[in-house]
Parts: structure tokens; C-alpha cells; sequence
């Protein structure tokens, strides 16, 4: 519990020196500052820039997208928020056009809900999956609640839980619907379209896209399948479950928190990130602006954590990752069994990125066997080179490579076929 006390004292105290390397950061660089043109000048300020940001309290980044663009032309982009529950709200980006026929040519673009994974990061981190689909589709997708802000009345949130709203929410979007599930959302998603399936709703999506999801974890070993193999699901609510303290709205919720999660993923990958904040160094210093502002934005959101509830974690560890139930058949939600053999309508694209560090190959692909009954020419996977978890659904090789693929297959399985 002494966790959030002590990160929260951290933060108090680090506020007023946080402000004065702002104000020294800002002043350095300055055109009117003498030392802005020295060299000396520029490592001082790029150090008081690397100080403010390391000690900054991140909050929650906005979407902050206002428009999009139809054939070369801006078109005004709103965001609504259209379901509200205790643990997710479903948002839709509207957009809108005065000219009739624009409209109507927007109108008949497909129906795509992006389902982004509840692992410690807000929507936001995929701010860039949104900004590419938005001139081509009609996207709604998911937002998550920290768990620290939703009070314990509300009651408990787990993996059948998170199935029962995508389920709610496909059904309330009705016919002609894509979807785009991202990370741990792949594993709900699939169960949820499997369940649907079975039911034999007239909603069943036309098309799933699964990108970098641990439908499998025993395809390949990584540092988190490791971990739950060699320990207990006691040990990781010993080691990882914290309690929520009573100021905050979550007050006496148990979760895993947010800051732990960042702190566990950077130290899979601490070279890589210390190698990134030297060149961030390096860029102010140069005056490189373009690199400067990339890496600000990036860490932006990385930086932005959110926090888990237990039951959620732990579920997900024990089903995802020690007993692998989707892969090997014994999946059960409220009592029913999970059968993505039962999915025949809906058209299936996995996409993982070769250096996944979190879900690499094999992971996501696996869903292409478990849906048998899917046929062939329905089924695709791709395989990106070079990137690792995040670059499947950001960056340049998503925008270059990997959406441009998407928009294809969503195309070729809309009502239209166009």
C-alpha cells in the first residue's frame, strides 16, 4: 500500500525543483540568452530539459485530434463518447463534412472499433493506430479506466468481464463492424467474436484483426511466460498487487499499478532506453528539433501508466500464460466454453512484428489455427520485419506498411467488397 504514498511524496517534492529546471530550460535556450550560443549554453539547458522531464508527472494525454484528411482536404474530426461503464468507456471519432457528397462517400466508409489492450497504458498510446485508419474509416475504440479512479461500489473487473463488454459493445454497434484488437485485447477479442459466433448473432464482425496478442504464448518463450512459468500466481499478488490508499476516487481497490508495470517493461529493455535518453541528450544539445519533439511525444505516452485490477492481472497471467486455456481448448466464460472453431463469417488477419519482445512470432498467428473452420481465403497473417511490439501499431512501419495491409483486407471483407 506504502507504494502510492511514497511515489506520491516523490512527486511533492520533486515539484518545485521540477519548475526551476523548466525555467532554466526554457531561459538557456532562449534567443536572448547569451549562452544559447555556446555549446556549453546548450549542455546546460538539454541538462536542465533531461532533469524536468525524468521528474514530471505524466497524466493522462488527450487524443487531441481535430481533423483528418478526405483526398487531400481536412475534414473536422469529433470525439463523442457513445457507451459509458464503470471500467470503459466506447468513444467514437465522428467526422464530419459540409460538402454533401464528401459526406456521403463517409458515410459508406466500414465501421472499424479499435480494441486496445488493458495493460498499463492509456488509449492514447495509440493515438497513431487512430490518425492512420481515420481518412478511410468510421472508428470508434475503447478506453480504458484507471482503476484507481473507479470506487470499489462499482464492483470487480476481470477477463470475463472485459469479454462481456466487447460483446456489448459489438452488439451495440451492430452489422458491418471490423475489428482491430491490439496486445492483450486479441485474447478477449477472439473469445468474444468466438462466443458471438456460437450464439449465432446477426452481428457477428465481418473481419478481426489481431496484431501482436499472446494467443499462444508457448509458441515461443518471453520474459513474462518465463516468469508465470516459474512462479505462483501467490507470488506475483505478494509481489505486484498493491492497494489503492484513500484519497483517490478507487480508494481500498487492489490493482496492479500502473507505475509498477512501467517499471517492469523498462527493464526488459533498459539498454534500449537508456540508449534513448543519451541520444534525446545529444538531439538538444544539437538543437535537432525534429528528433527532439518525436522522442518528447513518444515518451509522452509511454510515460502515461494507468492502473490494473487484480483480479484482472492475475486472470489473464493464470489463463494467458501458465494455462494457456485458449490454445489449448479449455477456455471457459461464465460457464461456457470458448470454441473459436465456432467463428465461420468473420475474416481473420493476425499481424506480428519480428522483434516483439512481448508477443513475438508465433503468439498471434496461432489464432489462424484455432479458427479451423474459417475458410482459407478469409485467413491472412503478416509477418513485419525489423519492428518490435509498439511498431505494429505505430510508427513508420505501421503507417508504411502494416495499415496500408489492413485497409486492404477490411476492404476485400466489407458488406461492399469494395
Amino acid at each position: 500500500m506504502f507504494l502510492y504514498q511514497i511515489l506520491d511524496l516523490q512527486n511533492m517534492a520533486l515539484a518545485p525543483w521540477n519548475g526551476v529546471a523548466r525555467f532554466m530550460a526554457q531561459t538557456l535556450k532562449s534567443a536572448q540568452c547569451p549562452s544559447s550560443r555556446c555549446e556549453y549554453g546548450r549542455a546546460l539547458a538539454a541538462q536542465a530539459a533531461l532533469f524536468e522531464r525524468s521528474t514530471r508527472f505524466h497524466e493522462k494525454p488527450t487524443f487531441a485530434i481535430k481533423t483528418t484528411k478526405f483526398r487531400g482536404e481536412p475534414i473536422e474530426v469529433e470525439l463523442k463518447t457513445v457507451l459509458k461503464r464503470p471500467f470503459c468507456h466506447l468513444l467514437h471519432f465522428e467526422r464530419g463534412a459540409h460538402h454533401p457528397e464528401i459526406a456521403q462517400h463517409l458515410a459508406g466508409d466500414p465501421k472499424l472499433l479499435i480494441i486496445t489492450p488493458m495493460a498499463g497504458h492509456f488509449t492514447t498510446l495509440m493515438r497513431g493506430t487512430v490518425e492512420a485508419m481515420l481518412p478511410s474509416h468510421d472508428v470508434y475504440i475503447t478506453d480504458w479506466i484507471d482503476a484507481k479512479n473507479v470506487p470499489l461500489s462499482q464492483g470487480y473487473f476481470d477477463l470475463e468481464d472485459q469479454i462481456g463488454y466487447l460483446m456489448d459493445m459489438i452488439e451495440q454497434l451492430g452489422a458491418d463492424l471490423h475489428l482491430l484488437a491490439i496486445s492483450q485485447a486479441s485474447v478477449s477479442t477472439l473469445c468474444a467474436v468466438a462466443l458471438l459466433a456460437e450464439q449465432e448473432t446477426p452481428v457477428e464482425p465481418l473481419s478481426m484483426t489481431l496484431i501482436g496478442g499472446s494467443i499462444d504464448a508457448r509458441a515461443q518463450l518471453v520474459a513474462l511466460s518465463e516468469e508465470a512459468k516459474n512462479h505462483s500466481l501467490s507470488w506475483f499478488r505478494a509481489a505486484q498487487i498493491q492497494m489503492v490508499p484513500p484519497y483517490y476516487a478507487g480508494a481500498f481497490r487492489r490493482v496492479y499499478p500502473g507505475m509498477m508495470q512501467l517499471l517492469d517493461r523498462m527493464a526488459m529493455s533498459l539498454d534500449r532506453h537508456i540508449t534513448e535518453q543519451d541520444q534525446y541528450y545529444r538531439h538538444l544539445v544539437r538543437g535537432d528539433d525534429d528528433a527532439v519533439e518525436a522522442h518528447e511525444k513518444f515518451y509522452d505516452e509511454f510515460l502515461a501508466v494507468m492502473d490494473i485490477p487484480e483480479e484482472f492481472h492475475l486472470q489473464y497471467i493464470e489463463r494467458a500464460y501458465q494455462r494457456h486455456d485458449l490454445a489449448n481448448g479449455s477456455f471457459v466464460w461464465r460457464s461456457r466454453k470458448v470454441n473459436p472453431a465456432a467463428i465461420t463469417k468473420t475474416a481473420l488477419l493476425t499481424v506480428e512484428g519480428e522483434l516483439d519482445d512481448l508477443s513475438p512470432a508465433g503468439h498471434t498467428r496461432a489464432a489462424l489455427d484455432l479458427c479451423s473452420n474459417i475458410l482459407a481465403e478469409k485467413k491472412q497473417s503478416h509477418l513485419e520485419i525489423g519492428v518490435g511490439h509498439y511498431g505494429v501499431f505505430n510508427g513508420r512501419k505501421w503507417r508504411n506498411n502494416i495499415q496500408p495491409l489492413i485497409h486492404q483486407f477490411i476492404r476485400k471483407h466489407s458488406a461492399t467488397g469494395e
